[in-house]
């Protein structure tokens, strides 16, 4: 991997404020440097998840532990008005409940003493040749030859394989049972997932034998904060279950539901634990507002693959940028567009045709 030109790259992504276009980057350089070398760096390497550790693995040897923890999660990059290729299609988007045309990110983020670094990614690739559905009256639809939960259980074992953690911490989406007896049994790691409401659960091994289930919403008639042990439907090891009840904008209350396989955590425990996941939030929202990776006019999947290793490179950047100065990722941001608009406003100055003359230039 040519590092100058990541580094080069990486830079403009965090500076920009725009598309970040190889003529743009060219022409920051005075083009010094030519629009086609940006481009044969996006097209010639393949940058992959094991490109992301190898550059990433010094940083997590300073922050590494045994009591971190590891954050996956999923996000939709919008690419509305590019062409279809097997990683920018349609992916149905759970925040807003329709599809939308996009990049599927996967991330296995490693959270420990602080930080946040980024250390393995993967794209959801609907590469199978297309099929004809009839549910959708005859329309051509793209299918995934690996399912979001395969690629969970693929990111966490290699993250396993790679550096000290004790929970694994993901969404609703996430909280299978294939998960977790994954995360439980092959990896002898620790889980805090929420789950649905609806759920079937047993109080007792008496009662998972027999099949006698029950939802998780009928254990907590009441609002008060509860803690149980319960066998879910499908998994032989027992968990721990408990409720948070929260109030919504509009005034109406939700329920929280979580489990674990940790039986000794408490309930404050565990809110704590599934606190840190909101790191993953912060992330994506850095990616997208800081780190330009939705404003690539790349239209190969190898060239938007490339960006968006540069985008999680670059996150890793402003995260030691935020670590150093202590200041957040949106004011490291304004102080660049600040910057910016003060050498612009200074040029504009040079330019201004009423500095040397009291008439107009157009009188």
């Amino acid at each position: 991997m040519n590092r100058a030109m990541l580094d080069f790259y990486t830079n403009v992504q965090l500076s920009s404020f725009g598309q970040v276009a190889a003529t743009r980057a060219a022409g920051l350089t005075d083009h010094a440097l030519s629009h086609d070398k940006v481009t044969r760096f996006l097209g010639s390497q393949q940058m992959t998840s094991r490109t992301l550790w190898a550059a990433v693995k010094p940083f997590v040897s300073w922050v590494q532990s045994p009591q971190a923890s590891l954050l996956v999660d999923d996000t939709l990059i919008e690419k509305f008005w590019m062409d279809e290729n097997p990683i920018i299609c349609w992916h149905y988007d759970h925040a807003r409940k329709r599809a939308l045309k996009g990049i599927d990110l996967v991330s296995a983020v490693y959270y420990s003493l602080g930080t946040t670094l980024p250390v393995a990614f993967d794209l959801v690739k609907k590469s199978t040749p297309v099929r004809w559905d009839s549910k959708t009256t005859g329309k051509v639809k793209r299918v995934s030859e690996q399912t979001k939960n395969e690629i969970f259980r693929h990111l966490v074992a290699r993250c396993a394989r790679n550096m000290p953690f004790q929970y694994v911490l993901a969404d609703v989406w996430y909280a299978s049972k294939e998960n977790m007896i994954f995360i439980h049994k092959k990896l002898t790691k620790r889980f805090v997932m929420p789950i649905k409401a609806n759920r079937k659960v047993a109080l007792s091994r008496a009662d998972k034998r027999s099949g006698t289930y029950v939802t998780v919403e009928s254990l907590f008639p009441t609002r008060a904060k509860c803690r149980l042990r319960i066998y879910v439907q499908g998994i032989d090891f027992p968990l721990t279950l408990v409720r948070r009840v929260f109030k919504n904008e509009d005034g109406s209350h939700g329920a929280l539901y979580l489990v674990t396989d940790d039986l000794t955590l408490t309930e404050e425990a565990m809110f704590d634990l599934y606190q840190r996941r909101w790191k993953a939030e912060e992330y994506h929202k850095a990616l997208k507002q800081n780190c330009a990776i939705a404003h690539s006019p790349a239209r190969t999947v190898r060239t938007q693959t490339s960006h968006v290793f540069c985008s999680l490179w670059a996150f890793v950047k402003l995260e030691l940028i935020h670590l150093t100065s202590g200041a957040p990722y949106e004011a490291i941001k304004r102080r660049l567009y600040m910057n910016a608009l003060k050498l612009s406003f200074n040029h504009l100055q040079l330019l201004d045709p009423f500095r040397w003359s009291a008439k107009p230039v157009f009188a």
